[in-house]
């Protein structure tokens, strides 16, 4: 009998838990974004307390690539309860956003290519080129959230995980006089693009010391280039962690207030 009882806790405690993380996420809205035939679904977290007339910091987070879909669900996987955390939400009221890449596409503009062990090499492009589809309707999508009226265009944040932090050294690269600060986790770019938003964006990257999917190298060709054209950054790599990186950067209590300690630079401070 009490073995009984045991049991029927254990599982009530489990249904409890999974229904109130179920009813975390759900503050996220769903909403979709349509521009030009691209169709870009999205979740929004607006403020405890929202109030349209004020203005509000935004962070914009890009989902990796086994997120990507058209569920608009899926991008909440990683990270997207942090935001939920009631002390973050007093202390640092945002809009947060993500959203979802469709499953054909890729944030970055980058060419893979698997060998015969099924290993991938990112190979990211010198030259801007054309964007993907997904970058492309995302560039359209931040051109818009800029000029929403609740959105503090001074201190708009970006951030992603592995695909997402590719898209997020993109972004930049595509829109760097857009963020004042942002956080790839374990992800790459070509080195080429840092002149384009070094001395413009303050970033903090993560990445996991034994990353077998995205080298830690691609993190720290990066920061070299960053830390050379004059940029200000960060640079935190995880001793022992594989591609999981997100899972303790989202734990890292400084990351919430080094992002909002930032305000897009002016002309006369990217000068020096």
């Amino acid at each position: 009998m009490k073995q009984k009882t045991l049991l029927l806790a254990a599982l009530f405690t489990m249904l409890f838990f999974n229904v109130v993380q179920a009813q975390d996420l759900s503050q996220y809205e769903r909403k979709t974004f349509v521009a030009n035939g691209d169709t870009l679904p999205y979740r929004i977290l607006y403020p405890e307390n929202f109030n349209p007339k004020k203005k509000y910091p935004l962070i914009l987070v890009l989902h990796g690539a086994g997120e990507r879909g058209n569920n608009n669900e899926s991008q909440l996987v990683h990270g997207a309860r942090m935001f939920l955390q009631p002390e973050y939400r007093k202390q640092f009221p945002a809009i947060v956003v993500f959203p979802q890449c469709p499953k054909d596409s890729y944030w970055s503009n980058v060419n893979i290519v698997r060998d015969e062990t099924g290993k991938r090499t990112f190979n990211y492009l010198e030259e801007k080129g054309e964007p993907t589809m997904a970058m492309r309707a995302l560039l359209r999508f931040v051109d818009e959230l800029e000029d929403w009226d609740s959105v503090d265009d001074k201190r708009m944040y970006l951030g992603g995980l592995s695909m997402g932090g590719m898209g997020t050294f993109e972004l930049l690269r595509r829109e760097p006089n857009m963020f004042a600060a942002a956080f790839p986790i374990c992800g790459g770019g070509h080195p080429a693009g840092a002149d384009e938003y070094a001395k413009r964006v303050d970033l903090w990257v993560f990445h996991g010391a034994e990353d077998g999917i995205v080298p830690v190298e691609k993190s720290e060709v990066m920061v070299d280039a960053i830390r050379k054209a004059g940029g200000d950054v960060k640079f935190t790599i995880y001793p022992g962690v594989n591609h999981n990186s997100w899972d303790y950067a989202f734990k890292e209590p400084d990351l919430l207030p080094w992002l909002f300690s930032h305000r897009k630079k002016s002309f006369f401070e990217r000068l020096f």
